[in-house]
């Protein structure tokens, strides 16, 4: 297991911000009993919080009095800010207690919730974000939506007790409106967020032309890429990893050259940019500029998981040991910093931290990020660097005396400089390296949200395992498989998953993006790492996707039914940071059904695919997966059984992994596993009996090619299947 040691110390800077706000204010509210760290931040405001629940709203009914809602999370920098300006304030907390019941949300914890509100906000706004502020009747049906509100009015916004007291009085004044304007609002949002859009679009059967959807996310993504830094549209720019998921299955599928040149450049200006941690490793949230320099600083494990599997990826596709390099990198930063004793994966690092470890409430967003020259040059000398050392590390990273970020209005970065690759290539070396970090280490980390989230460890799983086998690295496999044993061991109860863990509890129904994320973890462990259990837990979660989440008709949705505390229940087709939940979901069960035989699990898939691909082609490059999705279902797999002991077949299973095959079914056809194969591929199982010694048979358009014995003529065989797209350095 990984040094947690970073980990720890984030963790128990947290208790004790926690501890001198319960010194200050003596009694807390309600959030004292929750788990969630974003809920616990605010136990000691004077806001008399509620927790989502029943109870707030059976409050709500008995004092007739509207809901606000305030939806953030722990890592949320501009969430912090609300919270000092206007939730620590007595006079603002008076106002809100006395005119409404106020609930406290983690949209990590209750992204259903999150989900169903943020529909509101956008539609209200015309934009979303965090913190979100909703106004609900007591039947939680919204009538006024927005993200931040200011104290003061200012830049255009209103000031938030402004707000508070207008809507009181609109509520005590003219109920009649309120109420008819939350019961249009809440038939508007049914439409969009239960699906309602997506069907009335005529639906493209995928079989007819299953490449035509992600030439036409590919396409549209040209429209947008910013060919000179990288990148789609101009800024902010946000990683949205699906997208190079798309982008590389076309390049496999049809050899387009400007797919694979839109994921190259970009995944190279991310890697070069202040996006990219260089000292400790992973990739901060997004980039507020076009040049990918100056991020916004907080860490989300979901974030590292899908950009260290693009990076592995990128590797397969070109060759360029600058991927893997990163890839490797982002997922030491998982090893080192994000895992849990348990074997699980923490959730984010906050974007914000203190300037003096000993105010930890005195905190800026990237704090533990930036550097002013002098402490570059103060790093090295306690390294025993030279001044040349120093000075040629400031002109390769960028750095000026002045900070070479752009500042915020209020100037915090000040002097502070973010580090970014301005001249020449390649990773920081180890010294200049080594001897910031040590300098680095000596400053207050970033807060950890450390609540266990199914979903994103479902990603990590992915990540780990994929990278383990690209990099020829066994302990991502491992760090793999006891992430996927905790959750196995400490996420399923009474037949049922569940979506978060902290300090031994686990706790709220897992949408169908965690049980889908997880599968797709568990395919890729499989392929890693031979193991039978790991299909097997697998199918159970295929199972229950199947029996909680799917409607007749094919539609998926994101929520097990019967959620009383909803007002609906959505059906997420678009990827925005994480992947949608139905997209992954069908991808997991066309895989899951074609490697197991199960054609019960294909055809669900197919029926939920045919369900949306229209809404998908409206609006092809919101939906990269649902494309791949399209295309994979529209095309027989290649098949691979790896058949002998698992030491055997090492020579193979590496050359292996040395292809990008996205569209591969991989079965290890161990001796011990025959059995079970014999049960669902009795044709698969028979290639146990042809000898002794390792064979790899490789299987395309229903025909097997001879089986071979040797990586070189494995190699000759995969390379037969899409010369266009061979491995090349670049």
């Amino acid at each position: 297991m990984a040094d947690n040691s970073a980990a720890a110390s984030s963790a128990n800077r947290a208790e004790a911000i926690i501890a001198r706000r319960r010194a200050a204010r003596g009694k807390p509210n309600r959030l004292i009993d929750e788990g969630s760290p974003y809920l616990l931040q605010h136990a000691y405001n004077p806001v008399d919080w509620y927790p989502w629940g029943d109870e707030a709203f059976a409050a709500a009914a008995a004092a007739d009095k509207p809901l606000f809602v305030s939806v953030g999370y722990s890592t949320c920098h501009w969430c912090h800010v609300m919270e000092h300006e206007s939730f620590e304030d007595e006079a603002t907390a008076a106002v809100l207690n006395e005119h409404f019941i106020n609930v406290k949300i983690d949209r990590e914890e209750r992204p259903d919730v999150d989900r169903i509100y943020m529909t509101v906000v956008q539609a209200v706004t015309g934009s979303g974000g965090w913190p979100m502020s909703v106004f609900l009747t007591p039947q939680r049906q919204p009538f006024y939506a927005g993200t931040y509100f200011p104290p003061q009015p200012v830049y255009g916004r209103p000031g938030f007790r402004e707000v508070l007291l207008a809507l009181a009085g609109r509520w005590r004044e003219h109920r009649t409106e309120v109420e008819a304007t939350a019961a249009r609002i809440t038939t508007a949002v049914r439409q969009v967020a239960g699906g309602a859009a997506a069907a009335q679009v005529p639906a493209q059967a995928p079989q007819s032309a299953p490449s035509e959807l992600l030439a036409a996310v590919v396409d549209g993504l040209a429209e947008s890429f910013d060919a000179r830094y990288g990148g789609f549209g101009q800024a902010p720019k946000f990683p949205r990893p699906a997208v190079f998921t798309a982008l590389f299955h076309h390049y496999r599928r049809s050899g387009s050259e400007p797919a694979l040149e839109m994921a190259r450049v970009t995944l190279h200006a991310m890697a070069r940019g202040g996006i990219c941690d260089h000292l400790g490793g992973g990739f901060h949230r997004y980039s507020v500029d076009r040049y990918w320099r100056v991020p916004h600083f907080e860490k989300m494990l979901y974030d590292q998981a899908q950009l260290a599997a693009a990076y592995a990826a990128a590797h397969q596709v070109t060759g360029d040991a600058a991927f893997a390099a990163i890839s490797a990198a982002t997922l030491d930063y998982l090893l080192h910093d994000l895992q849990a004793p348990e074997g699980g994966f923490y959730s984010a690092e906050d974007a914000d931290s203190a300037r003096d470890p000993e105010q930890p409430e005195d905190k800026v967003e990237g704090a533990f990020y930036l550097w002013r020259i002098d402490e570059v040059r103060a790093a090295f000398d306690a390294a025993g660097g030279a001044g040349t050392e120093a000075g040629e590390m400031i002109a390769d990273y960028g750095l000026t005396a002045g900070g070479n970020t752009i500042s915020d209005p209020q100037g915090e970065f000040g002097a502070g400089n973010v580090l970014y690759r301005a001249r020449g290539d390649g990773p920081l070396p180890r010294r200049w390296r080594d001897a910031l970090l040590t300098a680095r280490n000596r400053r207050a980390r970033p807060l950890l949200d450390d609540k266990i989230i199914a979903a994103w460890n479902g990603l990590a799983i992915e990540a780990l395992a994929v990278a383990g086998r690209v990099l020829g690295r066994s302990d991502l496999v491992s760090a793999a498989a006891a992430a996927a044993e905790f959750a196995r061991r400490e996420l399923i109860r009474d037949g049922r998953l569940l979506r978060r863990y902290r300090n031994g509890e686990a706790r709220h129904a897992a949408g169908l993006d965690d049980h889908a994320f997880l599968i797709g973890g568990l395919l890729e462990l499989y392929h890693s790492g031979g193991e039978l259990w790991t299909l097997q837990f697998a199918a159970e979660l295929a199972d229950m996707i199947l029996a909680q989440f799917a409607a007749p008709g094919g539609t998926l949705y994101d929520t097990p039914g019967g959620q009383a505390d909803l007002i609906m229940r959505t059906s997420e087709l678009y990827d925005s940071a994480e992947p949608s939940g139905t997209a992954a979901a069908i991808l997991g069960l066309l895989r899951l059904g074609r490697l197991a035989g199960n054609g019960h699990w294909e055809r669900a898939a197919r029926s939920a695919l045919e369900s949306v691909t229209g809404a998908a082609a409206a609006q092809p490059t919101a939906a990269p997966l649902l494309a791949v999705a399209a295309d994979l279902a529209g095309h027989p797999p290649v098949e691979v059984v790896l058949a002998g002991e698992w030491e055997q077949t090492a020579p193979l299973r590496r050359e292996l992994a040395r292809h990008y095959l996205p569209d591969a079914v991989v079965v290890h056809l161990q001796p011990a596993a025959a059995a079970w194969w014999q049960q669902r591929h009795p044709s698969v199982a028979a290639m146990a009996e042809a000898g002794p010694g390792a064979r790899a048979y490789v299987c395309r358009d229903f025909t097997c090619d001879l089986p071979v014995s040797t990586a070189a003529e494995l190699a000759r065989q995969l390379e037969a299947i899409a010369p266009a797209t061979g491995r090349r350095a670049l």
